[in-house]
């Protein structure tokens, strides 16, 4: 176990689970603009003391991921909506979502690991959400061209212990990918994600940074096999 530094972290509590379950019933410019010293106290405040603490423990697990505690353009995803496109919708995000991307990363399809915080739903990520046709298509030939790598993804041991694959899928095998496939089922992915839900309580103390360490570090098998596949340094 990495050793503890210094930090302000204390868990996301209940003075954050109660301004993100208000800004659920309220989500409305005014109110948030009234409450909004309270948001970034209680909510963008804790999440930047989550990310500065997670900083050498990311760092231990590869010094190609990035844990950047800044109010925008890091770690921490906005509370805006992109509401451009869609009438009627709720400007913000009633969640604190976090992700620890590669160093190369553009945007949230790239590797991360991802933490996401709401009052009915916390649980972490690992992997890719969506990445672009180039890339998934380059994860699904290494698949091909590397089974026995791909397998000891699925059977390691640690890694099945803290994670369950997820995501979206195709109800066909992907053009060009054989039906008879022995990993027919991964090919199928438009997603190459694990999760674990978590309970309110896990992530109400500072101990949740070991946590998130202990989980991260189950996934290096899956961040490693992605990396590989798109050429970026673990």
């Amino acid at each position: 176990m990495v050793a503890q530094t210094k930090m302000k972290f204390a868990g996301f509590g209940k003075s954050t689970t109660k301004l993100l379950t208000e800004l659920a019933d309220n989500n409305n410019r005014a109110w948030f603009l009234e409450n909004k010293h309270r948001y970034e106290s209680d909510v963008q405040g804790v999440a930047l003391d989550y990310i500065a603490a997670m900083g050498p423990f990311i760092t231990k697990l590869s010094e190609h991921f990035l844990a950047l505690p800044q109010k925008s353009g890091g770690s921490l995803m906005r509370v805006y909506k992109d509401t451009r496109f869609a009438r009627g919708q709720d400007p913000y995000k009633t969640n604190i979502g976090i992700q620890f991307r590669h160093e190369l990363a553009k945007d949230v399809h790239a590797p991360g690991y991802y933490v996401h915080i709401e009052p009915d739903a916390c649980f972490i990520g690992a992997g890719m959400w969506r990445p672009e046709p180039s890339e998934l298509a380059r994860i699904r030939q290494r698949i091909v061209e590397q089974p026995k790598d791909w397998k000891k993804v699925r059977e390691n041991k640690a890694f099945n212990e803290h994670w369950t694959l997820g995501g979206s899928g195709l109800k066909k095998a992907p053009r060009g990918f054989a039906e008879d496939h022995p990993h027919i089922e991964d090919l199928k992915r438009k997603d190459f994600i694990a999760g674990c839900d978590l309970t309110a309580d896990v992530v109400a103390t500072a101990k949740f940074v070991d946590l998130s360490y202990e989980y991260f570090k189950a996934a290096t098998p899956l961040m490693k096999f992605l990396c590989a596949s798109l050429d970026l340094r673990y």
